[in-house]
Parts: C-alpha cells; sequence; structure tokens
C-alpha cells in the first residue's frame, strides 16, 4: 500500500498566487552552479559515478596507498568543482571556459605527479624536495583554495590565506606570535604532504564522510529517507502543534544520515514548513522550528555528520565511545524543542491535521523494516566492525530494502543515480577539508597552537570556565563564516590543547567545541540555517534567526555542563547516567517553560526566572542541585496551581 504524502502546498489557500517557491543550494555557502550542454553533462555524470564507485573499491576491495588515494579523492573532486561551479555569478552559465578546463588539466597534473614520485615524495616531503615538488605544492595548495572557494565561500580560503602568510612573516612578529620562518620550498612541499592538506583532513573526507554521505545518497534516492518523515508525520501530526512535532521528530530520524542543516532544512522544510503554517504556527516560528531541527542532526549519533569522524582522528578516542556520548545531549536537545513545539501550540491553541490528509498509520508501521538501513549499521558498529565496514554493508542493506518496499526500488540506474548524488552531496566536504588540512598543516609547522594554548590560559588566568566562555565565542564565530566540519577542525587544532593543559578531558574539549560549530548555524548574525528556513517560510531572516536561538537555547548550556560532570556524555556508572538523564530532561523543559513563559498557564516575569533558576540546578547533575531545582520547580507549580498561594506570599 502506498504511503500519502501531504502536499507541499498545504497552505495555498494564505500564500499569493504568484509568489514562486524559493530555491536554495543545499550546500551551505556554495556559489553558483552551472547549467551545463547534454555533453558535458553526460561526462560529468560518468565521472561523478567513477567517483563514488571508485571509494567503494578502494575502501572495501583494493586498498591503494594512502597519499596516492587522498590525491586521487582530492584532484577528482577538484575537476568536478571546477567543471560544476563558476568562479563569480557573470561567469558563463551554459559552458566551460578555457581556464577552467587548464584548472582541471591542473588538478589531474597533480595527480599524476603524485602517482608517478610516489615513492620519492614518500622520502623527500617537507625534508628535501626537487623543483617538481615545489610546483606540485603551490599549484595543489592554489587548486584547494580556489575550489574551497566555488563551493564553501570565501570565509575558508581567506582564514587559510591568513595562516599562510603567517608561516612567512613569524620572524618578524611579536610574543607568542613569533617563529623562525621557513622558505617558499619547505613550506609548500610540507603543506600539500600527508601533514598538511593530504592529512587527517583529507584521510576522514576520503574515508568515513565519503561512505556515510553515500548510504544518504542511497536512502535518499530509494525514497527510504522519506519513509521518516512520513513515519513522524503519522506518529505525531495529529496532535497539538502536530506538523512541528512531526519536524522536530524527523529531523533527528533524517539528520542521523544528513550532515548538513541547510541540506535538511531543503529537504524536509518543503512541506514541513507549509504544514506548520496551515494549523497557525507564524512564518518566522515556522522556519525556526525546522532550522532548529535540522541543525541538530549533525550531533544526532551515530553518524553526527563528518563531526564524529574527525573527531576520532584527532583525539583517537575509539568512533563507538564517541557515539556513545552523543546520546544524551543529542536527546536532551531534541526534548528541548519539542517542548518549545508544545508550549507554543497550547499557548496559541493550534491543532493537529485531520488523519485523513496524513500518512495511514497502519500501513506507515507496516514498513518499519524500511529502518533496517540504520539497525544494520548500528549492530555493525558494535559489533566491531569498523566504520567502513559498517557503512557498505548498510548501504548494501538498503539496496535490499528497496526492493521489499517497492515504490523505489534499486536496480541498476537507481544505483548508477545515488553514486552520482552521493559524489555530488561530498564535493563541498572534499573541498572544506582540503582546506581545513592547510590551517592545521601551518598550526603544526609553526607550533602556533601550542603558543595560541598558552595566550588563553593566560588570558583566562587559570580558569576553566573562563577558557570555555572563550573557546565558545571562536567557535561560534567560525561556524558563522565556514560549514560545520572546517569550523571544528580549526577551532579544535587551536583551541582544544589549550583545553587539556587546564585539565579538562579530551572528549569533553573537543565535544564542547563542535557543539558550538554546529548551533553557529542557527546564532546571529550569520545564521545560515536559520536563514535558509526562513528563505523558504518567506519569514524575516533575523525573527527566525532569534526564535531559533530560543529554540535551541539547551546546546548552548549543556556543553557548559559536560565539564561539570562527564555524566552526560554516558561517562559512569548506569544508575548515575539515568539520574543525570532525568534530571537534566526536566531541566530543558523547565528552561523551555522559562523562555516560552507557559507552564499550566502564562507565567509572570519572576515565575520565569525562578523556572530558569530551577532549570539551571536541574542540568547540573548533583542531587544538592537537583534537590534545589525541584523545590524551585515545585513551588511556581504550585503558584499556578492555587493562584492565592502566590498572592498570599506576595501580600
Amino acid at each position: 500500500m502506498e504511503v500519502r504524502r501531504p502536499a507541499a502546498t498545504l497552505d495555498a489557500a494564505t500564500e499569493p498566487a504568484a509568489a514562486p517557491r524559493p530555491t536554495l543550494d543545499p550546500d551551505e555557502f556554495a556559489g553558483p552552479r552551472r547549467i551545463l550542454p547534454a555533453g558535458w553533462s553526460r561526462i560529468v555524470r560518468a565521472v561523478a559515478v567513477l567517483y563514488a564507485s571508485g571509494h567503494l573499491v578502494v575502501l572495501n576491495l583494493y586498498p591503494v596507498d594512502p597519499w596516492l588515494f587522498r590525491a586521487g579523492h582530492l584532484c577528482a573532486g577538484a575537476v568536478l568543482v571546477l567543471l560544476l561551479f563558476r568562479p563569480g555569478r557573470r561567469a558563463a552559465v551554459d559552458r566551460v571556459p578555457f581556464y577552467d578546463l587548464l584548472l582541471a588539466g591542473a588538478a589531474i597534473g597533480v595527480f599524476l605527479y603524485v602517482w608517478v614520485e610516489l615513492d620519492g615524495l614518500l622520502f623527500r616531503a617537507g625534508a628535501m624536495w626537487t623543483p617538481g615538488d615545489v610546483a606540485m605544492g603551490v599549484v595543489g595548495t592554489l587548486l584547494v583554495l580556489e575550489v574551497t572557494r566555488r563551493v564553501a565561500g570565501p570565509a575558508l580560503p581567506i582564514i587559510a590565506l591568513l595562516f599562510v602568510l603567517y608561516a612567512f612573516v613569524g620572524p618578524w612578529l611579536p610574543g607568542v606570535l613569533h617563529h623562525r620562518g621557513y622558505d617558499l620550498p619547505r613550506f609548500f612541499t610540507y603543506i600539500f604532504s600527508d601533514q598538511g592538506i593530504l592529512g587527517i583532513t583529507t584521510s576522514v573526507s576520503s574515508t568515513y564522510v565519503i561512505l556515510f554521505v553515500m548510504l544518504g545518497a542511497f536512502m535518499g534516492t530509494s525514497r527510504i529517507s522519506d519513509y521518516f518523515n512520513d513515519l513522524a508525520l503519522a506518529l505525531f501530526g495529529w496532535a497539538r502543534g502536530g506538523p512541528a512535532k512531526a519536524t522536530v521528530v524527523s529531523g533527528v530520524l533524517f539528520g542521523s544520515i544528513s550532515g548538513s542543516a541547510v541540506a535538511n532544512v531543503v529537504a524536509s522544510g518543503t512541506f514541513t514548513i507549509p504544514m506548520m503554517r496551515r494549523v497557525g504556527y507564524d512564518r518566522a516560528t515556522a522556519g525556526a522550528i525546522e532550522a532548529t531541527s535540522s541543525i541538530g542532526g549533525q550531533i544526532t549519533p551515530p553518524v553526527l555528520g563528518a563531526g564524529a569522524f574527525l573527531m576520532a582522528e584527532m583525539t583517537g578516542i575509539p568512533y563507538a565511545t564517541i557515539a556513545v556520548a552523543a546520546i544524551l545531549p543529542c536527546w536532551l536537545f531534541y526534548v528541548a524543542c519539542y517542548a518549545h513545539v508544545e508550549l507554543h501550540a497550547r499557548r496559541h491553541g493550534l491543532v493537529g491535521l485531520p488523519r485523513t490528509e496524513l500518512p495511514p498509520t497502519g500501513a506507515v508501521l507496516r514498513k518499519l523494516y524500511l529502518f533496517a538501513p540504520l539497525a544494520v549499521l548500528v549492530a555493525a558498529l558494535y559489533a566491531g566492525y569498523s566504520p567502513l565496514r559498517s557503512a557498505t554493508l548498510a548501504i548494501l542493506a538498503t539496496i535490499v530494502a528497496s526492493w521489499l518496499a517497492r515504490e523505489a526500488p534499486m536496480g541498476p540506474g537507481r544505483i548508477l543515480e545515488a553514486l552520482e548524488r552521493a559524489t555530488m552531496d561530498v564535493l563541498q566536504l572534499v573541498a572544506v577539508c582540503g582546506c581545513a588540512g592547510i590551517v592545521v598543516g601551518v598550526i603544526a609547522l609553526t607550533g602556533i597552537g601550542g603558543r595560541f594554548s598558552q595566550l588563553l590560559l593566560g588570558l583566562a588566568a587559570g580558569h576553566a570556565l573562563l577558557a570555555m566562555v572563550f573557546t565558545m565565542a571562536i567557535a561560534l564565530v567560525l561556524g558563522m563564516g565556514m560549514p560545520t566540519t572546517a569550523a571544528y577542525a580549526i577551532a579544535a587544532s587551536v583551541l582544544a590543547p589549550g583545553l587539556a593543559r587546564m585539565g579538562i578531558e579530551p572528549l569533553v574539549a573537543h565535544f564542547f567545541i563542535f557543539y558550538f560549530a554546529v548551533v553557529s548555524g542557527i546564532t546571529p548574525p550569520v545564521a545560515l540555517a536559520s536563514f535558509a528556513a526562513a528563505t523558504m517560510a518567506r519569514a524575516d531572516p533575523w525573527k527566525t534567526s532569534w526564535i531559533a536561538l530560543k529554540l535551541g537555547l539547551a546546546a548552548f548550556i549543556v556543553p557548559f555542563m559536560f565539564y561539570t560532570s562527564p555524566v552526560l556524555l554516558g561517562q559512569g556508572d548506569l544508575l548515575a547516567i539515568g539520574s543525570a538523564t532525568l534530571t537534566a530532561t526536566l531541566g530543558v523543559i523547565l528552561l523551555a517553560c522559562a523562555t516560552d513563559g507557559w507552564l499550566l498557564g502564562a507565567l509572570s516575569p519572576i515565575s520565569r526566572l525562578v523556572l530558569a533558576a530551577a532549570a539551571g540546578f536541574l542540568l547540573v547533575p548533583e542531587h544538592a542541585t537537583d534537590l534545589v531545582g525541584l523545590a524551585l520547580a515545585a513551588t511556581v507549580v504550585a503558584v499556578q496551581r492555587w493562584p492565592r498561594l502566590g498572592r498570599s506570599a506576595a501580600s
């Protein structure tokens, strides 16, 4: 039985007939694309399919040297970017100009040089060099900067160029910024090696990231990802404010396989925002709910966007440990979102959609087998399989599940479509990770990371909490200007060592940085996820951003709780974790009540302050603070339940 999907124009009666639905590029910060003629399109599609399938073969069947594999991953990705993305909005839309063909040829040339000179490069890299090595390093670095500018905007390349400049002007800088300096051959042969561009960040994008993006592409092409939205609507669409609740739940389900907040907004917002509008949510609130739910996908295990894999590589902490640690913070984030949705619906008397307009619950529940890919993924990970093998098994499970569903079975044509889609979806991350490698390489070469840690320690005067506030601000600013993966990689490289020197556990420090890189997507003044959702909702971007900030407020508080007790990251005995989960859950619900001004009814300003304090006490996983928080919350409930108590206390 085919599941009925709600139309994307449910609020058509309230929309101006002539107003076009806004279109968005799901890639954060992406530049203008080309509309290629048929011949070029066929070439690009063929290269894209070969690119994705080549990764599958190498990672599962025929391993090659890491240097060569990463160079091929990066250079082939650069070729596709140069063919697909224009250098600027004034460039030709329907043809590939000669200079982009020259740049693409240069990218191929860099790969061929690595292939031919591989043994020599492995011996010489960063210590001895030939003129060819230097030319390769210069050309490769410039290509990475250019393709990153095209697919991710200018912010990250500018930051990378500042770090490049720093490598040369260090001898003339004062204090902690001083270093002995490096000449051009030494610098570029070091940066375009496994210590920089071809190092840890490209290692992650060429292995874990591309396979999990491929899993998402297979689930999207087979329409299994649509099932997550159908399930959320069937279970929650009929309830008070149902479409908004379904948006929150689908953010958990769909976000677990998609690492891009804007991609989540585009994928689900097309029909969730109109449904929220229909039941009474104003434009800004509908957009904010979608944006906040979408950024949560990047903190949802088992994938956490690309963050879990990069964190595992940078810290040496097993991937499974990181995925488990993310469960409770993710739970608190989405409980807070759901609470805000419920309170808004209560306050404004909103209802759900008629059951006749929702996917039939029985038909949806009969297709629970479509969770098989995620179930296989989790089972394989915790059975001890590598993330690479686990993702491959999940892809195979997706193909089998699509045959059972029969709505979009994965035959040869759809498999090729999914491979092409995976390549297109991963191009931005390929460029971003390569460019982040420039920054990571400069930090390692010059030692600025350690000196910056000293500066951070000095500014914080030895106070860990103050250092974490500085870290939060830097991670938020970086996240506003670049995709999450790059913001996390740079902030962690510079800031995590300083936090570690203060005695903060690596898992806590890295999760702290990662969370603020993620929530930058809804943090004004540059809140990309909020702006994208506002565009789709035709709402005021600033108003949407501030509402999203309120909805995601728990994500700004919970990371500080990591420091007070690692139990919120699943570190400790089960009783302590269970107790912390219960009290912290109540804490984020009370925080939502305080910010929305509603509990059993409208809250007075004093009651809101008391509830906010109660939430703060409950979020600290200590028995004494829990008792204080419960007492304060009970007081507010009593005052609302029996108003005379409040009047008596006031008199």
